[in-house]
């Protein structure tokens, strides 16, 4: 028995004696199925493949990615709080050496994922750590290995420390969450995005789409909503889902402004 991670989005599934016959995640309109066909791995062959790098993106706030590039592509970001530290979005790899560098800077108490393109193998980080996984309820049926580790919220937010908030804001996924961290960015705040809030080329800027690899866009009122969401918060930096994405000066203002340059050109004002 294995539990496979599918090669493209990088997700494990639950334990089976054979390779999965298909991948949900891929198989929906915001992801793709790869070109040359469904294509699985394990852990350890990903392990004897791949390492994680550790770049300190900011104090209290550690970056974990793998190289070579696998799956998404993204970054995990290690909160470290006196309370307890907490992984925001997951990566696949996991490995002896990142569980010693990451318990060398405190261990995990709690995990907290954006959407369902970042679940990874977060099981494997939950039992590594004895921590749990929190997940917003409205991307249940995403999930493809259930584990007791995995409690579900609602609602619109969810308090995991002091000053450290879950807030769901829809869009790319109905569950879509970012992380408000208030004593970020030395208190002026900060907003660990995922790609909910995809930091753009231009790190001035910000975007929301349903899917990403499809170039598929949002509602306008989805869009509003989310602007909506996020500006009672106060944030003066984003980091996003991928090294070198964020916004270092005025984060919440580039929502605000890319959120109103985005409806403006869906409803036609170009």
């Amino acid at each position: 028995m294995e539990n496979f991670i599918c090669v493209q989005c990088g997700t494990q599934f639950g334990e089976t004696a054979e390779q999965p016959s298909r991948c949900p995640i891929c198989e929906d309109e915001r992801q793709f199925v790869r070109h040359s066909g469904q294509e699985w791995t394990t852990l350890e062959r990903l392990a004897d493949e791949h390492h994680n790098r550790f770049e300190n993106e900011a104090p209290q706030l550690l970056g974990i990615g793998t190289e070579p590039e696998f799956a998404i592509g993204q970054r995990a970001l290690l909160l470290q709080s006196p309370g307890g530290n907490l992984l925001w979005d997951c990566i696949s790899l996991l490995d002896d050496k990142t569980i010693a560098e990451v318990r060398a800077h405190g261990g995990i108490r709690a995990i907290a994922i954006s959407h369902p393109h970042f679940y990874s193998s977060m099981v494997e980080w939950a039992h590594a750590f004895d921590a749990p996984i929190h997940l917003h309820a409205a991307d249940r049926q995403w999930v493809m290995r259930p584990d007791p580790a995995i409690k579900f919220w609602d609602g619109d937010t969810l308090a995991l420390a002091d000053g450290v908030t879950l807030i769901c804001a829809g869009g790319h996924f109905a569950g879509g969450t970012v992380l408000h961290w208030v004593d970020g960015a030395d208190g002026r705040g900060a907003l660990l995005s995922g790609d909910v809030v995809q930091v753009a080329g231009d790190v001035r800027r910000v975007s929301f789409l349903w899917s990403y690899p499809n170039m598929m866009p949002l509602a306008a009122r989805t869009v509003r909503r989310i602007a909506k969401t996020l500006a009672p918060c106060r944030f003066e930096r984003i980091y996003g889902a991928f090294p070198g994405r964020q916004v270092m000066a005025d984060g919440a203002g580039a929502v605000q402004r890319s959120a109103a340059r985005y409806v403006e050109l869906l409803e036609g004002s170009q």
